[in-house]
Formats: structure tokens, sequence, C-alpha cells
């Protein structure tokens, strides 16, 4: 009898693999174990163990497996179903849900080694001086890295020498894996057993009278021990005594101290601060609400308005599920939300928290992955990014899902294209725990099913404390253009606004969702704007490098002293940004403190602690920001936001776009006046009588949602429709136009509903790809996964045509 396993391999590839493997090696896998796996000619890639069985592959001989890397599961069996239904469901590979839901670092590295042949026959004459050099140096050692080579010859294209010493049969190639994943060790000190007592302190003082130092090294441990109870750490104590390392070794090397190590967690939080949260009526009554609308309903959708206290009530239920060792999941969309929310519930719960997000290293993730496998007591709430989703639960019992409607739960790019509200929905599912959706200005679709009765319905219309929502102010830019009552980008109503409160001790926040210095710099005498070279798009113009950017593909010039097209030297910027803002407020407000926040300031790890933190701590008077701003952070100083330009956001050729407008502005609007102080918000628009901007105003949700339905209904848009983008992109514009309307023509033979296209999007190519879409528009009462069988097959069909084949097409389910 033969002995097989099936594995996931971390590669876009649509099935799992068969590899064969000794009886022994057959009893000791099980599911959810790494294994590395010859792939292709010669790399070896971490594969994940799925299926034990005995039947042999039909269609390829199956190879042994390398090595085992795992002695227990790494992974749950009702991960694996998740990732499968992920998979299914957003038309991607099964490799592609495990390489995204995986830490990198746990994917072990397959790095190339250089092996050279000892019975290889060489003419030293043959050589050249480059491959000389090599021969050399394997003289000495007979492996090395492609790294260790760029050093020895002392360039990067070392790949033709490689190429030419293969040929010639001096060398071979071997893949190695590296497990890279190293647990953080912690430097201790103790005493020696002789000594470690209270009463052996004076012999030790006499034993060193001589030097001042290691007394005081001495006795600054016995009042850590004292202190503490807990083992000494080296760092903690070189501090303490205030001595050099050279002080503790000579103590070492008289056989006093000596030091060990301990493996730790890389992110701790200290205990509970907050022992009880005491909720309002409307809190207590929202809060009964939910724990009623949970005996019906898997899911419901609290709507409660800005400031109202929905966090409160969210760790109210969680602690119910804590109370009980069950594991709950906090959605956020955002980091910077992680990082202020993580500090209130780390109040409360102390080091029971976990947080997993892409701003932490790959260390400190793999250590939350071990502790929710292993149902640490330090996991029992996670908090997390989209991400979370995927990390191996398996108690879960709550996940709640805060600022729901957010965008960016949707992932864009790479595969899986997976919505993180909708795969928490099915793995709350899988494992029968109850989902609670939270937001302001709820999605559309979240509330339709909320208004359909299959979600839960609580809303909360009271802000906490019975602090009042803030005062809109619309103003008209057109009038005030016309009067001359603008400086630079601020209304004289703005600036008076804002002269107020800061001469009031309060701060302000403005928002403009578009970040650099200007969009577009324009000649004057000619019109020409500087394009990128690979992007169908203009540069942005930032103030402060005096440089011009790419924000799709990263190319950067030096800002031009004339046009490039006619040479003329009069050149002007044409709109304008954060950093354009942030330039303005500094002229204007010339003794506040200023700070922005944006993509191009919040790249380091601890960015927005510190900004957030400063915020706080009102050592920032004016914050000026991106859509960052709009998301759930709370502050009791802030009383005035001012939206410099809420046109930006309306006019978007995005069927989305009113909706994703009303909850930006009223999300951002949402900051102000939180605590005692009654808030103001000040609108500048073009055009204020925009419906959408009319209900922000009267902070009308309904009267929104019944106009963007009607729209929706009309049109053939979700949550009537459900949409899926064919994304094709390809460097030649002619062959990409023939394939797209070959695919098109297929589509719309073969499925009987609606199929727009092939259209090309505003940004029409990137990165020197040319792009064009198709929208495949499925009715509620078709079946999806019949629709998504019959395109997958007309997929394979247009692959298969050779000339179409280099045609990358990219498939988006339930696209935003």
């Amino acid at each position: 009898m033969k002995f097989f396993i099936d594995v996931i391999v971390p590669l876009a590839v649509s099935n799992t693999f068969t590899y064969e493997v000794s009886e022994a090696e057959f009893q000791f896998i099980q599911v959810g174990f790494r294994v590395a796996v010859p792939f292709g000619k010669n790399k070896i890639y971490t594969a994940l163990t799925v299926k034990k069985h005995h039947e042999a592959p039909a269609l390829y001989r199956a190879k042994e497996i390398h090595e085992i890397i795992d002695i227990t599961p790494i992974v749950t069996l009702s991960q694996i179903e998740h990732w499968q239904w992920i998979a299914d469901y957003y038309m991607c590979h099964l490799g592609e849900v495990y390489r995204a839901a995986f830490p990198s670092i746990l994917l072990l590295e397959s790095e190339t080694l250089i092996v050279y042949n000892q019975n290889a026959t060489i003419r030293i004459e043959s050589l050249s001086d480059e491959e000389y050099l090599l021969y050399e140096a394997f003289q000495k050692q007979a492996v090395l890295k492609i790294d260790e080579i760029v050093g020895i010859l002392n360039k990067k294209t070392v790949f033709p020498v490689i190429q030419k010493l293969l040929d010639k049969q001096i060398i071979s190639l071997n893949e190695e894996i590296k497990e890279s994943y190293k647990p953080k060790l912690t430097k201790y000190i103790r005493l020696q057993s002789k000594y470690d007592a209270p009463e052996k302190l004076k012999y030790i003082m006499e034993m060193l009278s001589r030097s001042e130092k290691q007394r005081m090294l001495v006795l600054s441990y016995f009042q850590l021990k004292a202190l503490e109870n807990k083992p000494v750490s080296l760092k903690k104590l070189l501090e303490k005594a205030q001595v050099s390392s050279a002080v503790l070794k000579s103590l070492t090397d008289k056989n006093i101290f000596e030091s060990y190590t301990l493996a730790e967690d890389r992110v701790r939080f200290e205990d509970a601060v907050v022992k009880d949260i005491h909720l309002n009526e409307a809190q207590q009554e929202s809060f009964n609400a939910i724990k009623e609308s949970f005996s019906s309903f898997d899911v419901s959708l609290l709507q409660g308005v800005t400031a109202s206290g929905k966090t409160e009530i969210y760790i109210r239920l969680i602690e119910e599920y804590i109370k009980k060792e069950q594991q709950v999941l906090y959605l956020l969309p955002e980091i910077a939300l992680t990082t202020q929310l993580v500090q209130r519930l780390v109040a409360y719960f102390g080091n029971q928290v976990a947080v997993y997000h892409s701003k932490y290293s790959q260390n400190e993730r793999v250590e939350v992955w071990q502790q929710v496998l292993q149902q640490s007591p330090k996991a029992k709430v996670i908090i997390g990014a989209r991400s979370a989703v995927f990390l191996p639960f398996s108690d879960l019992k709550f996940i709640v899902i805060d600022e729901e409607h957010e965008a960016t739960y949707k992932q864009q790019d790479p595969a899986p294209r997976y919505h993180a509200r909708d795969a928490a929905i099915v793995l709350a599912k899988i494992h029968g725990a109850k989902v609670l959706l939270g937001s302001a200005t709820p999605s559309l679709e979240s509330y339709y099913n909320a208004y359909q009765n299959k979600y839960g319905l609580i809303k909360l219309t009271k802000r906490y404390g019975n602090v009042v929502l803030p005062e809109i102010l619309l103003v008209d830019l057109k009038e005030k253009y016309k009067r001359k009552e603008i400086n630079g980008h601020f209304s004289n109503i703005l600036l008076d606004e804002m002269n107020e409160v800061l001469a009031n001790g309060e701060q302000v926040i403005l928002f403009q969702n578009r970040r650099g210095f200007s969009p577009v710099l324009e000649c004057l005498t000619c019109g020409n704007v500087p394009q990128c070279p690979s992007c169908d798009v203009s540069l942005t113009y930032y103030k402060f490098k005096d440089q011009l950017k790419c924000h799709y593909c990263g190319y950067t010039i030096a800002k031009p002293t004339h046009c490039h097209a006619c040479h003329s030297i009069d050149i002007t910027t044409k709109g304008f940004g954060t950093e354009q803002i942030e330039i303005e407020l500094r002229t204007l407000f010339p003794d506040k403190n200023i700070a922005r926040m944006d993509q191009d300031t919040m790249r380091g790890k601890f960015a927005f602690e510190k900004i957030l933190d400063a915020l706080k701590n009102q050592e920032i008077d004016i914050l000026v920001g991106t859509q960052m701003l709009a998301k759930g952070l709370h502050f009791d100083k802030v009383t005035l936001v001012g939206i410099l330009n809420a046109d930006n956001a309306l006019y978007h050729p995005d069927f989305r776009a009113h909706e994703k407008a009303f909850q930006m502005m009223v999300q951002v609007a949402g900051r102000a006046g939180r605590k005692d102080t009654k808030g103001k918000v000040v609108i500048q628009t073009y055009n204020p009588y925009h419906n959408t901007i009319q209900q922000v105003t009267a902070n009308d949700y309904q009267s929104m949602f019944k106009e963007q339905m009607y729209d929706r209904l009309n049109f053939k848009y979700p949550p009537f429709y459900r949409i899926i983008r064919l994304q094709l992109k390809h460097v030649d514009y002619q062959k990409l136009k023939e394939g797209s309307f070959w695919l098109y023509d297929v589509l719309i033979k073969e499925l009987n509903v609606p199929v727009l296209g092939p259209e090309e999007p505003a940004i029409s190519r990137i990165r020197n790809q040319y792009i064009r879409t198709i929208l495949i528009k499925i009715p509620i009462n078709i079946p999806l996964a019949a629709t998504k069988k019959q395109l997958q097959k007309m997929l394979k069909s247009f692959e298969a045509i050779a000339i179409y084949r280099a045609i990358k097409v990219t498939i988006n389910v339930d696209y935003y």
C-alpha cells in the first residue's frame, strides 16, 4: 500500500497537489502540518497538508516530500474550510488564499545555493576573469549563496556568469529552505545559587569592598528582586545601577552572577486598569436589544450616531463572551483606528488583548498566530484589520465589525480580493458565532439586509452624555470667490470659526481628501501638464521635496524649471492637496502647532501612535488630513471640523460615489464636539444645494438610503444585482482591444445577464499596461455559483487562445 498527502502550495494554482510519503511519515503527519515539497524543476515550497489518502494521482507521478516542518498542526480544519469558501466565492486560487493568510515568515524562504562540482574537469585557461574569481572562491568554500557571489564579483548582474559555469558543469544549483522565525530572547540575570539569599548580601558586600560600582550593581539587584518579585532583566538592572556591562561581566567572571535567556512575546500589554463600564440609559437599551436580536438573528446591525458610545456597548458584549473563555474578533478598517481602540480595550481587558495587522513585524504576527491557535489567555480578544479573519480560531463565538461601511474592508490587490465583512460573517457561521456590525452610516447592502429582516437592526440615536450633534454650516465657494471673501483656500466663515475655537484653547481638524501640494502642474503658455511615462495620469507636485510623483507606480522627477514642451518658464499649479493646506496654515497661524495625517506622513510603525497621542495631549492645534481622519477617532477637545472641498467626493465615476460621500462627510463631521462643547462643521462646496450635501446637513440617512436604492434598482446595481468586474491588462493596446472584445462577445452570448464593456477606465494605463474592464451584473434571483462556473469555463477558453494568453485577466467579485 502506498501513502499520499494532498497539499496546497502558496502559488496561483487551482488545485491541491499529491505527494508520496513513507508509512512512518503518513502516521506522523496531520492535516494542518507544513511540509517542504519540491515543485517545478528545482524549487522548494512550504506546502500545507489538507488531506491524507492512498490514491495515486492519475495524471502525474507523485514526488516525495522534502521534509516535515511542524510537529503539531499550524492551522485548523475550520480555517481550511473558510479558505476554501474564499477561493470559491471570490474566484481565486486556494494557493493565493494560503499565501495571503499566512505571515510570510511561516512560508519558509527558498534560497538558491550554488554548489561546486568536485568531480568537474576544469581548464583554467578557458575561464574568464570573473569565472576564475568564483573558481578561487569555491576552492575555499564549496557552497555559495547568490548574495555572496554578488559581493565577490562586486556587481549585481551575476546570473550570466553563473549560467556560464553551469554550462561548463563546474557548479550546480541546489534549493534549500530556511526557517526565518526566531523567538525574541530576553537576557536575565540571577545570583549563583550559593549567594541567592538576602542573608548573603553582607558577605558579598565585604567581598566587593574595593569596587563601589560592583557593590552598587549587587544592591540594585536585591532592590529590584524585592520590589518586583520576578526575574531581573539585564537591561533593567544596568539602568537601575547606572553602570556599564563591563561591571556585570566582572561579577559574572567571579561567579557571583550568571545570565540566562527566556523567550518572550514581542507585544505585551499591561494589566487592566478600568474595572467597570457604566452604560447610560440609551446604551443599556441598545445592549439589551442586541442580546435579544441575537436570539433570532446571527448577524445584527447597530446604527448609532457618531459619539453615541458604541465602543462601550461592544466592550460589555465582549466581556460576556470572555467570561465563558471564548474567543472574540474585533475588526477595524484602519490601522489608525486600531491604535486608539487598543488603548481603550487594554485599559479594560489588560493583557487578554492581541493585535494583528500589517504594521506589526512578521515575528510579532507569528506570535499572535500561535497564541490564537493555542487559545492563549493573552489572545481572548483579537483586534485587527481585514487580514485578522485568516487567524486559526478554534473557539470563536463573537465578531464585532466596527465602521462596517468602510471600503477599506475590501481587498483590491493582490488576490484574494475578498471583503473582510462578508468573509467574517461566513467565518462566524462556520464557528456558530454571532456578528455585530456597527456604523453611524451603514453600507446600503447591510442596511438593506436589515430592512429585509435578514439581519437584526438596533438604532442608537443619542450621543453619549446627551452631547448634541454638531451644527453644520454650508459655505458656497462660488459666492465667496465673487465677493473676494477667500484667503487661499479658506472662506472668511471658516477662518472666523477657526480663530474663535483656537482662542478658546480647543482644536481643529481640516479634511482634504487629496495628498501632495497640487495634483497638476500646468504650463500657462501651451497648457502642457507633466505626465507619468508609464501611467495615464498627471504627476502630483510635492513642494517639501520639490518633486513630481506618480501615485500609481512611484515614478518621480525633480520639479521642472521650464515647460518640457515649449520651454516657457510660466508654470503654475492647479488644485490643492493636504501639503498645500499645511503650508497655508503655517502662514495664517504662525504661532500654532500644525500637523498633517496622510499616507505620506504615516510611513513609520509608530507614526499613528505619535500623531494621535500628540492630538490627545493637545500638542497639536490644527490637524489636516485625508480620509484617515474620517474613521471613528475620538478627541475631547476637537470642536471644529472643516471640509475644504466637499465636491471632490461627489463627482467620481462610481455608482457608490454619493453613498461614499455621504458616509465620509457624516463621519468627518462626527469628529467635532464629542464631549462637553457643541461642535461645528464647516462644509465648503460649489454646489450647496446638491441632494447629498443637504442630506449630510440634516443627518438624514433614510432619505439618502431611499434615493440611492431607487437609483440602484433602476440601473441594476447592488444590492439588487451582484457585480463581477473583469479587468484585462496588456502592454499592446491593439491586442488588448481585440482580446477584450472577443471575451465580451462570448460573455454576451453565453450569459443570460447584463454585461457592460469592454470599457477604458478613467486611468487606462498603469505601469505601461493598458487596461480594459468588463462588468457582469447578476440579478440576485439567479444562482451565483452556476454563473461563476460558466464564467470560469469561458475564461479558460480565452486563455487557450495563443494570441490572447499574455493578456492578464483579474476577477473582482462584489466589486467595490
